[in-house]
């Protein structure tokens, strides 16, 4: 088994964007195993241990997303950069899917990307060097001291990058007064909501 074309799967699934700059576009998200930062709100910490998943060919995962009809795949994780994913990305490029990442910036970046979603996340920080090509920066904000983080963040990426901050989920009610200010005060952030959480959707 040629192991370059393989990556541990922990779902698949064709929906909507819920969230960032692309929300409401459809999408199909292949969510891969494994990750280091331990966020300790994470929704997914199933996808935390990479030898829990099953390898899954370039191959069937490319298939699957052109067969879905979507112009758009979401890699995301877990920590998808804990893999190469260089291969991955070429062979959906060649598909002409457009490749798409959600990553907390914190191992260095592998694969070709139309757009890079970097979240960065207090337990294990993000990459300079991912920061700086992050087209999108998206801050989980879980209390107050997280606008701090993001401010600091903001610095660090390049002038184009689409600036949002996005309530923790079970924060949402404390903490959605306060965005709402915050981007009142700083009018180049935006306001991400998890959208497919409110619409009952994956």
């Amino acid at each position: 088994m040629d192991n370059s074309q393989f990556l541990p799967l922990m779902e698949h699934f064709y929906t909507l964007q819920g969230e960032g700059f692309h929300s409401g576009r459809a999408a199909y998200f292949l969510r891969l195993g494994g990750c280091d930062v331990g966020c300790v709100w994470c929704d997914v910490k199933e996808s935390w241990d990479a030898t829990k998943h099953p390898q899954v060919s370039i191959e069937n995962m490319v298939t699957w997303v052109k067969n879905s009809g979507t112009q758009m795949a979401v890699i995301t994780g877990g920590e998808p950069l804990m893999h190469n994913l260089d291969n991955l990305t070429e062979a959906l490029l060649e598909a002409d899917i457009e490749t798409n990442i959600e990553t907390s910036g914190s191992h260095p970046l592998s694969g070709k990307w139309d757009w890079i979603c970097v979240s960065p996340k207090k337990f294990k920080a993000p990459l300079p060097e991912v920061l700086v090509q992050a087209n999108e920066l998206k801050v989980v904000v879980f209390n107050k001291s997280d606008f701090d983080w993001a401010l600091k963040h903001a610095e660090m990426v390049n002038p184009t990058c689409k600036l949002y901050l996005q309530p923790e989920w079970d924060q949402r009610e404390k903490m959605m007064p306060l965005i709402i200010d915050f981007c009142k005060a700083n009018p180049t952030w935006r306001i991400s909501l998890q959208t497919h959480k409110y619409l009952n959707i994956p």
